[in-house]
């Protein structure tokens, strides 16, 4: 990690769970981070006294472009560029294929797709264009982006994340045509305890007496063991499953 050290990691849904994991774990190791979330007070209560690294806490929707390009602005006038990007923010309603109302497929496509596409697209250029040849892109993705839904109310919740496994290997590929040297991984856990399922219908966080689970400080390891490794080293994907899970 000491080449990231004072450098600039830019962390989205950074206001809770896996994201506020990975953000405290960056400025532990001397990152200076970005957070985004949709409420700024979130992100800004995640500052570490002790901590090496700088906090600076923005708001934003990563479902909408213009808030995006907002943040990247931002921060080329504040902080340079974008030297890391997580793409931690992730939208999931669990209902039919049949009966869904298509304002829930499109918010997740927006943030999950979308929004993360957009997100990579702009630390790119960022990266490019200043020169940064040693960045990273990280995707936290799921078990869903390599495997068949378990049911029909995630199938599209599950399509957003296989999704997500096809454009990394799509950036992967683009970068390798550049001859760029700039990694990317994806992360791809199962069940992790978090407020993610607070809002959903049927997924509730009863789950969690009876299934088990993993703790975001496990993705945030990870996260940090992916940019921990030798220049000459691209680890891909990190699956992460819960010790014991049936599935």
């Amino acid at each position: 990690m000491a080449q990231y050290k004072g450098r600039v990691a830019l962390v989205t849904g950074a206001g809770a769970g896996i994201g506020a994991a990975i953000t405290q774990a960056l400025l532990r190791h001397g990152v200076n981070v970005v957070g985004v979330a949709r409420r700024r007070a979130r992100v800004q209560a995640l500052a570490l006294k002790d901590a090496p690294g700088k906090l600076y806490a923005l708001e934003a929707d990563v479902s909408k472009e213009e808030s995006i390009l907002a943040v990247f602005k931002w921060i080329r006038e504040n902080l340079s560029g974008v030297d890391i990007l997580v793409n931690n923010v992730a939208v999931l309603v669990d209902e039919d294929l049949t009966t869904a109302p298509t304002e829930s497929w499109r918010r997740m496509l927006d943030v999950n797709v979308l929004g993360l596409s957009i997100c990579t697209m702009e630390a790119i250029q960022d990266m490019i264009r200043r020169g940064v040849d040693d960045g990273f892109v990280i995707h936290i993705n799921g078990l869903w982006g390599h495997n068949p839904p378990p049911n029909s109310k995630v199938a599209m919740a599950a399509a957003t994340k296989q999704a997500v496994t096809a454009l990394l290997e799509g950036l992967r590929k683009d970068l390798v045509a550049r001859k760029s040297h700039i990694r990317v991984g994806q992360v791809s856990p199962g069940l992790v305890k978090t407020e993610f399922f607070n809002t959903t219908k049927h997924l509730t966080p009863e789950m969690y007496k009876t299934a088990p689970y993993l703790e975001p400080e496990d993705i945030a390891n990870a996260v940090i063991y992916m940019l921990s490794q030798h220049p000459r080293v691209q680890v891909h994907d990190i699956l992460i499953h819960p010790t014991c899970d049936p599935f």
